[in-house]
C-alpha cells in the first residue's frame, strides 16, 4: 500500500515557513537565494577540533565528517557530528575532551503550515559521546530491528553504536567483532551476499603515526602537510554480517587482498547492473577500485579495465569524495570524483555494463574545477527539474600561497552545479547565496530534507572550523511562482520498508515513471560523498510536469514491484508485498 508517513504539505505554507526561517516577512518579495545558512540559527553550535600543534601530523587535516538520520523514528532528520581533539598533548579520548555529538531536530510545523526547525544536543543522554579521533560514519540498521544504528571511523580507532530504540546507543564494538583499526576513513553497509543481513566495508588511509611523523615542505622550503605518497595505503577491509550482530573479517576470502589504495570515498551501486551490488573506492594518489560482485562471495578489482581507476594519462590522481547517481538518466549510475587541486574533478560515465568513459571536460566539469580541492559531495536535484545537481564541499590541504601567514591558510569556497539535462553541467556556485561566498577549509557533506518542505538541505563540515546548515529555498520559490500561476517544480519522497531482513530497503533500486519521460532511477543509500552518510529517504524531483505513472523498486535481492503512481508533493512509504501487481525484472 501507499502509506504517506509524513503527509502532503502544503506549498503555499511551506513557502511562508522558510521566509520566516529567512528574517523575512510573509509579504516580502520572493528574491530568495537558491540556500541560506541556518546552523546557528537553529542550534546546531559545534566547532570541529583538528589538534595541529605545529607537527603537522597528516590526520589534522582529513576529518571530519557527518549524518543524517532519524535516529529516533519521528519523521525528521537528526545530525551526528565526528570530533577530532589534541594529538600529541591530551590525547583525543581523555576525560574533558571535546566529544562527537548527537543533535535531536525538534521541528514543528504550526496550523498555518510554518515550520520551526530547532536541533537539541542530546549526545549526553544517548550516550555518543565518542571520544576517538574521529573521521567518518556510517548510518544502517545492521541487528535488522528496525532502529538505525552508528558506525564511526576514525585515527587509530573505530566504534559500532547499537541503537537501542529508547534514544539511546550501546557501544558494542567488541561484541559485534569490530576492533580497532589503524587508519580508518569512509565506510558502508551493504548486503553483498544478498542474505538479508547489512555487511560493512571500511576503508583505510595511510600507515601513518605520530612516531613516525616526516617532515615535508612546500616549494618555497616551509613545513607543510606530506604527500600521501610519503606513506604506505592501509588495506580496506571488508565484514560479513552473520545475523547475530556480529561481523566476521572476510577480506581475504573475498578476494579484496590483491589490491590496495589510500582510500578516502566509498560508495555503492549495480555498476554492470547484474543485480549484485558492487563497491567504488576513491584512492588519494593511488589507482580507485571499482570492486565488481562475482556472486559468489567474492570480489574483482575491475578499476583498470572499467575506465575508472587513473585518468586519460594512466595517473592516478588525488582523489576524496565521490557520488553515484544517474547523471544523464539512462538508468545506471554515473561516478563524480573530486580531487586536489590543479587535477579537476571527474565525471564517470557509464555505458550500463560497467565501462566508465572519462567526460569531465565534456560535461563542463574540467574548467571550473581546477583550482579547488574537494572533499564531501553528492548528486541532489535541488530545483527539483528532475535532473541530478551536484554540490561540492571544498578545503585545500596544503598551504595557499595568498592566504601564508593567515590563520588556517586552506581556505577555500564550495561549489554548487546544475544539470542542464544535455549532458552539461553549469556552475551556479554565484547566485546560490551569501552563504557560497564564504570560505572554508569543507570536508564532509550529507544530504536530505530536513525541514520537510520538499527539498534538499545540505550540512557540512569545516576542518577546525564550524558545522554549516544550508537551507534549501527551492521549497519557497515555488509557493511563490504557484501563487502567481506561474507554476513549480513537483518532488516526491520514498521510505521503504521490509517485515525482515534489510528492514528499509538498503541498496534497493528505485524506478520513478513519468509519463512520456524518462524514468528516474535513484539507488537507497546512505554512503557516498566523504566521511558521511546521508538521508536514506528518497528524494525525486518531478520538474513542472509532477504526474508519476508508478513507482518500481527492485528490492536488494532482485524481487521487483510495482505500485501506481503516488501524488506529487509527499513522502510515500513502499511496503514489500503490498504492490497491487509484480513486476518482472
Amino acid at each position: 500500500m501507499l502509506a504517506p508517513s509524513l503527509g502532503a504539505w502544503s506549498m503555499c505554507a511551506l513557502g511562508a515557513a522558510a521566509l520566516a526561517l529567512a528574517g523575512q516577512s510573509r509579504g516580502a518579495p520572493p528574491a530568495l537565494p537558491l540556500f541560506i545558512e541556518a546552523a546557528e540559527a537553529s542550534g546546531l553550535q559545534f566547532v570541529h577540533v583538528n589538534g595541529a600543534s605545529g607537527q603537522y601530523y597528516m590526520a589534522e587535516q582529513m576529518g571530519p565528517g557527518v549524518a543524517l538520520l532519524d535516529y529516533d523514528g519521528d519523521g525528521d532528520l537528526d545530525l551526528f557530528v565526528l570530533q577530532g581533539g589534541a594529538l600529541d598533548e591530551t590525547p583525543a579520548h581523555a576525560p574533558g575532551a571535546a566529544t562527537s555529538r548527537l543533535f535531536r531536530n525538534d521541528l514543528t510545523v504550526s496550523p498555518d503550515g510554518t515550520r520551526t526547525l530547532r536541533f537539541t544536543d542530546v549526545t549526553e543522554r544517548a550516550g555518543l559521546g565518542w571520544r576517538g579521533y574521529g573521521m567518518g560514519v556510517a548510518v544502517a540498521d545492521y541487528d535488522n530491528d528496525g532502529h538505525l544504528d552508528l558506525f564511526l571511523t576514525g585515527f587509530g580507532d573505530a566504534a559500532l553504536f547499537r541503537n537501542m530504540g529508547d534514544g539511546t546507543f550501546t557501544d558494542v564494538t567488541a561484541a559485534a567483532g569490530l576492533g580497532s583499526t589503524l587508519w580508518s576513513t569512509s565506510a558502508a553497509f551493504l548486503d553483498y551476499d544478498q542474505d538479508g543481513h547489512l555487511d560493512l566495508f571500511v576503508a583505510s588511509y595511510l600507515d601513518f603515526t605520530l612516531a613516525d611523523n616526516k617532515t615535508c615542505t612546500d616549494s618555497l622550503g616551509a613545513r607543510d602537510y606530506c604527500s600521501p605518497r610519503a606513506y604506505r595505503p592501509v588495506q580496506d577491509r571488508l565484514y560479513r554480517n552473520d545475523g547475530n550482530r556480529r561481523f566476521t573479517d572476510v577480506t581475504g576470502p573475498a578476494g579484496m587482498l590483491k589490491a590496495t589504495g589510500a582510500g578516502l570515498g566509498v560508495a555503492v551501486g549495480d555498476y554492470n547492473q547484474d543485480g549484485w551490488l558492487d563497491i567504488y573506492v576513491a584512492n588519494d594518489a593511488t589507482p580507485n577500485q571499482l570492486w565488481i560482485n562475482r556472486r559468489d562471495g567474492t570480489f574483482m578489482d575491475d578499476g583498470p579495465l572499467s575506465g575508472a581507476a587513473v585518468n586519460a594519462v594512466g595517473n592516478p590522481e588525488g582523489s576524496m569524495g565521490l557520488a553515484s547517481g544517474d547523471a544523464d538518466a539512462d538508468g545506471d549510475e554515473d561516478l563524480f570524483i573530486t580531487n586536489i587541486i590543479g587535477e579537476t574533478f571527474v565525471l564517470y560515465e557509464n555505458d550500463g555494463a560497467g565501462s566508465f568513459e572519462d567526460v569531465r571536460a565534456r560535461w563542463g566539469l574540467a574548467r571550473p574545477t581546477a583550482a579547488f580541492t574537494g572533499f564531501g559531495t553528492d548528486w541532489l536535484d535541488y530545483d527539483n527539474d528532475g535532473w541530478l545537481d551536484l554540490f561540492v564541499a571544498n578545503g585545500a590541504v596544503n598551504v595557499i600561497e595568498q592566504q601564508r601567514g593567515q590563520p588556517l591558510p586552506f581556505r577555500m569556497r564550495n561549489q554548487l552545479f546544475r544539470n542542464t539535462g544535455a549532458r552539461r553541467m553549469i556552475e551556479t556556485t554565484d547566485a546560490a547565496g551569501p552563504a557560497f561566498a564564504e570560505l572554508g577549509i569543507g570536508r564532509g557533506a550529507a544530504f536530505g530534507d530536513i525541514d520537510n518542505d520538499g527539498d534538499i538541505d545540505i550540512v557540512f563540515t569545516n576542518n577546525g572550523g564550524p558545522l554549516r546548515l544550508l537551507l534549501n529555498q527551492t521549497a519557497a520559490k515555488g509557493a511563490a511562482r504557484a501563487s502567481d500561476d506561474s507554476g513549480a517544480a513537483g518532488w516526491l519522497q520514498i521510505r521503504l520498508e521490509q517485515s525482515s531482513g534489510n528492514r528499509f530497503g538498503l541498496g534497493a533500486w528505485v524506478g520513478v515513471e513519468r509519463s512520456g519521460l524518462p524514468t528516474l532511477w535513484r539507488r537507497v543509500k546512505t554512503d557516498g560523498s566523504y566521511l558521511s552518510a546521508s538521508d536514506m529517504r528518497l528524494h525525486v524531483g518531478l520538474g513542472a510536469a509532477p504526474v508519476v505513472s508508478a513507482v518500481v523498486v527492485q528490492w536488494p535481492d532482485g524481487h521487483r514491484e510495482r505500485w501506481p503512481g503516488p501524488r506529487a508533493g509527499q513522502l510515500v512509504t513502499l511496503r514489500r508485498g503490498s504492490a497491487p501487481q509484480a513486476a518482472g525484472k
